[in-house]
């Protein structure tokens, strides 16, 4: 495979903190939180043991045109909303469609369209359920309406690997873009999964913070006293391409795309491996591919979801890969201001880990109230200034069925 340089040119969001990429980002640095308490009065009627969430800020179909918004699931006019964004702001390339490609991910797809069709097939028959209930509900959805969307022809993948879902698309742009298959990827990823079902599932298995009194403060990844991960929702979006055709068209470029890595814990279906062999051979591999050691790494953006055991878990496995130094090494955990978008959650982490490199800031973890000594991260409740010079970044996913993903950012 070539080793041309890949590097990002357009950024968008749609998150729980800001309705676009720079009110994404803003937010994030000024310490924001997106959980709130859910004002729906299905949160009552199925007395539901955890009453918020980190809902997208801005109602996607307030923002689409409503013909549109119609046709399309919540996870998809998120992803739609984002992609728009992020296409704008690499300057609306000019490429062939046939070297323009999609790789955009989910962890659960259509649920909200799936159940609504469910409820209406038993409540009014089987000739009330839409037509377009299957391309609505279908986990590919988002990356089949951003291909007709935007015309690209080269490829358009979904991955669906739990919570490591968007990093895996990134990775898997890189990937293609290198092995000449396009020019430019549309990648990135989406969930809307705030249900009542999915509320109900994870709080069962006792994943989920039950801080309802408090929501603003529940996520509070790397704190003594965490509890579970809060829900998410949102999709970001980041257009990949190479450099050499950034550069002919004059595009800016916010960083490089230099490494990633994917394995497989082959441990347990949600748990993560505790000694964190597959986590730590991913940020291996990441850095195999980018001709980097460890010691070049300035910044890591951790999965950190405030769970119990997967910080630790996960703080473990960054130890056997970059030693003490680890704990020298500024970190954030922004999970601390959105929330778990599960499927979406490394698109988004992604899109601020280059933004950290750009403005050489990493990002805040809010809500800390003593560290734990078993996570001891370089964590910060204010922001830290990360030097001048090259600088390399991690992301961090990691997904129930033992998916691990990371990719790595290189300043530019």
């Amino acid at each position: 495979m070539s080793t041309a340089r890949i590097v990002v040119t357009g950024i968008g969001a749609s998150s729980p903190i800001g309705g676009t990429a720079p009110e994404s980002w803003s937010a994030l640095l000024a310490g924001a939180s997106g959980a709130a308490t859910l004002e729906y009065d299905w949160v009552e009627q199925n007395q539901l043991p955890v009453t918020f969430a980190a809902e997208a800020l801005v109602r996607p179909d307030t923002v689409l045109d409503r013909p549109v918004a119609k046709r399309l699931d919540p996870a998809s006019q998120l992803a739609l909303v984002a992609a728009k964004e992020a296409w704008e702001d690499a300057g609306a390339p000019d490429v062939e469609p046939e070297r323009l490609g999609v790789d955009f991910a989910t962890g659960i797809g259509g649920v909200w369209t799936l159940l609504d069709a469910w409820d209406t097939l038993r409540e009014k028959g089987p000739r009330r359920v839409m037509p377009m209930t299957v391309p609505m509900l279908m986990p590919n959805a988002a990356a089949g309406n951003l291909s007709l969307h935007f015309g690209a022809r080269a490829y358009a993948r979904t991955v669906a690997s739990a919570c490591a879902s968007s990093t895996e698309s990134i990775i898997n742009a890189l990937e293609h873009i290198r092995a000449g298959y396009a020019d430019v990827v549309i990648a990135g990823g989406t969930e809307s999964a705030v249900h009542p079902i999915t509320l109900a599932a994870f709080a069962s298995m006792q994943a989920l913070s039950k801080r309802n009194d408090s929501p603003e403060t529940a996520s509070r990844p790397g704190s003594i006293d965490r509890d579970g991960f809060v829900m998410g929702e949102g999709a970001a979006v980041l257009v990949l391409e190479s450099e050499e055709h950034a550069r002919a068209r004059g595009a800016k470029i916010y960083a490089s795309v230099v490494g990633g890595g994917v394995t497989a814990d082959s441990y347990h279906i949600t748990a993560n491996d505790p000694e964190g062999h597959g986590a730590a051979l991913a940020v291996r591999m990441a850095l195999e591919m980018a001709d980097a050691s460890p010691d070049e790494v300035t910044h890591v953006n951790a999965h950190a979801t405030s769970t119990p055991v997967g910080d630790p878990n996960e703080y473990q496995a960054l130890l056997s890969v970059f030693g003490d130094r680890i704990r020298d090494i500024p970190t954030s955990a922004t999970k601390a201001s959105t929330g778990h978008l599960l499927g979406g959650t490394g698109a988004l982490e992604g899109m601020f880990t280059v933004l950290a490199l750009r403005e050489r800031l990493a990002p805040p973890t809010i809500n800390i109230t003593e560290q734990d000594p078993e996570v001891p991260f370089l964590l910060s409740g204010s922001t830290q200034e990360l030097s001048s010079g090259d600088q390399l970044a991690i992301s961090n996913s990691f997904g129930f069925g033992g998916h691990n993903a990371v990719v790595a950012f290189r300043s530019v």
